[in-house]
């Protein structure tokens, strides 16, 4: 698992020159695919991550009533919701050699 954490992807949307992102595979479809399948890899892991963080704060004695709010609980949302999205870290790391992928079909050939 990487380090999400520490990217230096993007926090928002940018331009990007298109040309750029068929240059590994030589298909900016298979390229769209690998970046799209690593998304939802972190995607996951994101997910997981911080629904471990909260289950800390589950009180399973809790009503309607007495839930109330917890200051570490809403800075540890606040952080995820900064982080750079699924995309955007997916963009990053395939723009900067860092995702590893194969494609069986080349591999057999």
């Amino acid at each position: 698992m990487s380090d999400l954490k520490k990217t230096n992807a993007e926090q928002s949307i940018v331009t990007r020159d298109i040309r750029r992102f068929d240059g590994p595979t030589g298909n900016i479809y298979e390229a769209v695919s690998i970046m799209s399948k690593r998304a939802n890899q972190i995607g996951t892991e994101i997910k997981e991550e911080l629904s471990g963080k909260l289950q800390e704060f589950t009180n399973h004695t809790d009503n309607l009533e007495e839930v109330f709010e917890n200051r570490e609980q809403i800075e540890i949302s606040k952080h995820y919701e900064k982080m750079p999205k699924p995309t955007l870290i997916s963009i990053h790391e395939f723009l900067e050699d860092k995702v590893y992928y194969r494609n069986p079909i080349k591999d057999v050939k």
